[in-house]
Order: structure tokens, then C-alpha cells, then sequence
């Protein structure tokens, strides 16, 4: 009985969402720092899309632009700060709770008396906005984005179609992932139609590496370590690891899945020393881990089988944490 629920409280978000975009003279989109595919993708082709009815829109993100994202339409249109007043409308795509957002000139305070719209598919999403549409069951906000443009009667071009493209294809994986649906390579397919260059794109976000990305990559393989009989799999990189391979810190985008990938390994874990006592950390699972819960106990979250969060500890003991957290989740998971 849940699912089906479920399934009606979209649609009616969906709709309500349709219905409060149709009339709105501007609109102000952000989303999460440290962008990747789906976060610019979903940002840039709803934007695209409302331009087409009319909207005024802005677009906002702190950034760092990926090297391997830049070539999405519209994507030099994006600022890295705020400067004006922001419209009566305001929409976060992609962003699980309102500090995922971390942009100069922009606090809780600035929505006061505005109508936030939360768009998102994190199942660790807190519902900041003022109508909220998450959808957990969603592979990417992308597919999201593309349902609601739809829902707009707004014909999607080839801009459009090549962010909402790039959103679903990163967070899947290239559909390879667990979160892919059969919606997933439908909506695909419907971009795919409007003529967009799948050799281009695919070459761009997936095969093209740049020197400092390959020595990183290096780095990372280098610092691989198993633990729990083989069962968990921990990538490090410090900042040292970054300078002297010459990587800014967006290039190490997917290193965790080398992690993920190998025989025997249920969870995987990439952590990276952005300043002392600041570590981030990308958690993945194969199988039955549930990783989510995982960066929920260490104050972040995601999806069941992708997550992260930030340990404000120095490298070593923010290391021996997520290998204790990941060990116990393993063992309860056993143990049930």
C-alpha cells in the first residue's frame, strides 16, 4: 500500500508544482555545491525550459564547475555568488536540505516570505521547501525535471534535452547503476530523439581524462586498502594526494566506485582531505548495505545505495570512524 501512495503524493506535487511555475514572472534556481551531472543538468534544463514561458530566471551555484560539465548549454550563465535581490520564487534542485547549497549571499533568513520549491529524489531529503516534490523512486532529479517540463506543455530542444540527458546518464551510471528504471532509458530515449550527439557527450563525461585526473587516479589506487575480510573498501586522498598530482578536487568524481567494483566488496568508501579536520566522504554499496543510514549516523545522507557527509576530524580519525560505521552496519546487516 506504500508505493501506491506514494506514487499519488508525486503526482499532486507534481502538478501542484506545474501550477505555481506556470505563472511566476521570475524564478531563482540553486543547486548543490561540488555540482555534478545531475545537479547542473536538472538546474540548467528546468531553466532553459521556463525561459521558453517567459520567466526571468537566475541561476545560481557555488561551485566548482567541473571541467567535464562546461560544455552544457547555459551553463556560463551560472554565478558562484548573489548580488540582487532575489525573486518572490525560489528553486532548489537536487539539494537534500538547504545547506547543501553553501553560495555567498544566500541564508535561511533570504527565504523569508518566499515560495521555495524543493526538488529533489534524496530519500535523506529534510523538506525545507514551502511545496516540496521529492521523489525517492527517481534514478535522477533529471527524470524529475523531465516529468515537470512535460507537465508544462513546453517543447523540449536540444539544449534542454542534452542537460536532462547528461543529469540521467551520470546518476545512473551510464544506466548501469541500481537506481536505473525502465522510465530511466524511456525518458533517454525521448531526449535522444530531439537529435542530441551521444558519441560527443559520452566521450566528454566518461572517457576523456586529463593528465592530473590519471596521475589521481594513481593516487587513489595507491591508497586503496581492504578491511572486514574484503567486505569493505577505502579509498584516502589528502591534500597532498591533490597537489602533487595537480587535480582539483571535483576531478575525483566516480574514484569510489574502483573501490566498489572489487570482488567481494559490499561498501565502499572514498574520503578526501579538503583542510584540516574537514574530510568528505563518498560511501557506495553493492548489494544490501544501506549506505544512506550510514552518512545519516555521521551527519550526512543520499540514497540507499550512494551517499556522503563531512567529518569535521582530523584525516586519521575521520578514517577510523567510517571504517567503525561501515563495520557496523555490515554486522547488523549480518546479524539479522
Amino acid at each position: 500500500m506504500i508505493l501506491p501512495m506514494q506514487k499519488k503524493m508525486t503526482n499532486d506535487t507534481l502538478k501542484q508544482v506545474a501550477i505555481e511555475l506556470e505563472k511566476v514572472p521570475a524564478a531563482a534556481l540553486f543547486s548543490h555545491v561540488h555540482p555534478d551531472g545531475d545537479s547542473l543538468g536538472s538546474m540548467l534544463g528546468l531553466g532553459l525550459a521556463l525561459e521558453k514561458l517567459g520567466t526571468k530566471i537566475y541561476l545560481y551555484n557555488a561551485g566548482p564547475i567541473p571541467e567535464s560539465l562546461k560544455f552544457l548549454p547555459g551553463v556560463e550563465r551560472i554565478a558562484d555568488s548573489i548580488s540582487q535581490e532575489l525573486p518572490e520564487t525560489i528553486i532548489f534542485i537536487d539539494c537534500a536540505e538547504f545547506d547543501r547549497v553553501e553560495i555567498n549571499g544566500l541564508s535561511k533568513d533570504d527565504l523569508m516570505g518566499k515560495k521555495v520549491i524543493n526538488i529533489d529524489h534524496h530519500i535523506s531529503n529534510d523538506y525545507f521547501g514551502t511545496i516540496n516534490w521529492v521523489d525517492s523512486q527517481a534514478a535522477a532529479s533529471g527524470e524529475m525535471i523531465y516529468r515537470l517540463v512535460r507537465k508544462l506543455g513546453i517543447k523540449i530542444c536540444k539544449d534542454i534535452a542534452v542537460n536532462l540527458y547528461t543529469a540521467i546518464i551520470t546518476d545512473t551510471g551510464r544506466f548501469s547503476f541500481s537506481n536505473t528504471t525502465p522510465k530511466s532509458f524511456k525518458i533517454a530515449a525521448e531526449l535522444v530523439k530531439t537529435g542530441i550527439d551521444l558519441v560527443h557527450i559520452n566521450n566528454i563525461l566518461f572517457e576523456e581524462k586529463s593528465l592530473a585526473q590519471t596521475r589521481l587516479l594513481y593516487k587513489a589506487l595507491s591508497n586503496l586498502e581492504l578491511f572486514h575480510e574484503g567486505t569493505i573498501a577505502i579509498i584516502t586522498l589528502s591534500k597532498n594526494d591533490f597537489e602533487t598530482s595537480g587535480a582539483e578536487e571535483n576531478l575525483s568524481e566516480g574514484l569510489v566506485n574502483y573501490a566498489r567494483n572489487i570482488e567481494k566488496v559490499e561498501a565502499a568508501a572514498l574520503l578526501k582531505e579538503i583542510d584540516y579536520s574537514d574530510i568528505k566522504v563518498s560511501f557506495r554499496s553493492n548489494s544490501w548495505i544501506d549506505v544512506n543510514k550510514v552518512a545519516q549516523k555521521l551527519g550526512g545522507g543520499g540514497h540507499v545505495r550512494a551517499s556522503g557527509c563531512t567529518i569535521n576530524l582530523p584525516f586519521a580519525e575521520a578514517k577510523q570512524k567510517v571504517i567503525f560505521a561501515l563495520e557496523e552496519a555490515l554486522s547488523i546487516e549480518w546479524g539479522s
